[in-house]
């Protein structure tokens, strides 16, 4: 027994220099990819104004290869009927076109010196683009450690009595963990992922449209190139908040879903968002709240991404003896006898259920959007 006692305290000591480890890391990682941002801001702008400059150095070289063609004209006016003018004149018909070969010659020059600054900063965007995607990875996934570290891993002690139930346990987070990474692979995947390779594409689109049609319709390009960016870094920091919203912690389960659900809905213009809470409006133990609120955002989120649904209504109502949840939209629907294996979200939501001893029931017909109803026992 005593041997028992000091193995879980050195886990629990384990588990804290673990957490206070991942918890700075995750604190650098976060002021990298700030700097990474700043310094990306920074550089589109010195980007603009060379674009800007080039613009003007071209209009200038324009103006510049007409009068030097004229000069040269004079000068060979001047050579044929050389005795025709005097010798002053003949000297600043010279020393005009010299002038003017040399401003050309420079304009050249600086447009050659703009051009090799643009490409490098361009570049160097690319790179930045590449480390703030990678911090926003790394964090996400810091993230879910720290969410194994602090919930599941806290009751370590607890759980294991023996080498059987040690090694089960490992196991069953292993699994958890490679789930998540999954579905943090597939979101990143679909979302900044895809958003970014357009950013590339759009980019070499830029510089085409530059040379082909001129700066105008390119700076209009450019704008559009913004937003796409802008988009690509909120989906980013919506799949960190999706991670765990520290309100859940704080205030409870009611709170957070109301935030949650009121933000989505900012974010999707062209969605409504109805939540509603019939019944108490009290703290849960902490594993009735997050299951309970990952179903509700894996059932919005699906029916957002997959179903298209533009209203989307929330009923909650907790009671002393359960919880039932209503989430319905008016999507395009699916056919509930079709067993989909790639289908993860669905059966993480069952797998969250039956860990609660509750039922989940999906109602759905193609074209006619999709319910589901969840209910949970609570136990005291």
């Amino acid at each position: 027994m005593k041997i028992k006692q000091i193995d879980m305290k050195s886990i629990d000591e384990i588990r804290e220099e673990m957490i206070e480890t991942v918890t700075c890391s995750k604190s650098d990682i976060f002021r990298i990819g700030e700097k990474c941002r700043h310094d990306y801001e920074s550089m589109t702008n010195e980007l603009a104004n060379i674009k800007q400059m080039m613009v003007k150095l071209i209009e200038e070289g324009d103006q510049l290869e007409e009068q030097v063609k004229e000069a040269r004209l004079t000068l060979s006016e001047v050579s044929m009927n050389f005795k025709n003018y005097t010798e002053e004149e003949v000297r600043e018909a010279y020393e005009k076109a010299h002038q003017l070969q040399m401003d050309l010659s420079i304009n050249w020059q600086y447009k050659k010196q703009l051009l090799d600054k643009r490409d490098d900063l361009e570049r160097r965007l690319i790179g930045l683009n590449d480390t703030i995607d990678r911090a926003e990875q790394l964090i996400s996934q810091i993230s879910v450690v720290m969410n194994y570290l602090t919930s599941d891993l806290k009751q370590v002690g607890e759980v294991l009595e023996d080498a059987k139930a040690k090694q089960d346990f490992g196991l069953k987070i292993i699994e958890a963990q490679e789930e998540e990474r999954k579905r943090l692979s597939r979101e990143i995947h679909d979302g900044p992922a895809q958003m970014l390779a357009n950013v590339i594409m759009r980019s070499d689109l830029i510089e085409r449209v530059y040379r082909e049609r001129g700066p105008d319709e390119a700076f209009s390009e450019v704008n559009s190139f913004k937003k796409m960016v802008r988009s690509a870094l909120y989906e980013v920091r919506r799949i960190i908040y999706d991670l765990r919203p520290m309100a859940l912690d704080d205030l409870g389960l009611v709170p957070t879903l109301r935030k949650y659900l009121q933000t989505i809905e900012e974010y999707h213009n062209n969605s409504k968002i109805t939540f509603m809470n019939l019944g108490l409006e009290r703290r849960l133990p902490t594993k009735y709240e997050v299951a309970l609120f990952r179903m509700i955002q894996e059932s919005v989120q699906n029916a957002l991404k997959h179903a298209n649904a533009c209203e989307i209504k929330v009923k909650l109502e907790i009671t002393n003896n359960d919880i039932t949840v209503l989430i319905k939209d008016n999507g395009g629907g699916f056919d509930t006898s079709i067993k989909k294996p790639e289908s993860f979200g669905m059966i993480g939501m069952r797998e969250r259920v039956d860990l609660l001893d509750g039922d989940i029931t999906f109602d759905s017909k193609i074209g006619k959007g999709t319910a589901v109803w969840i209910r949970v026992p609570l136990t005291n």
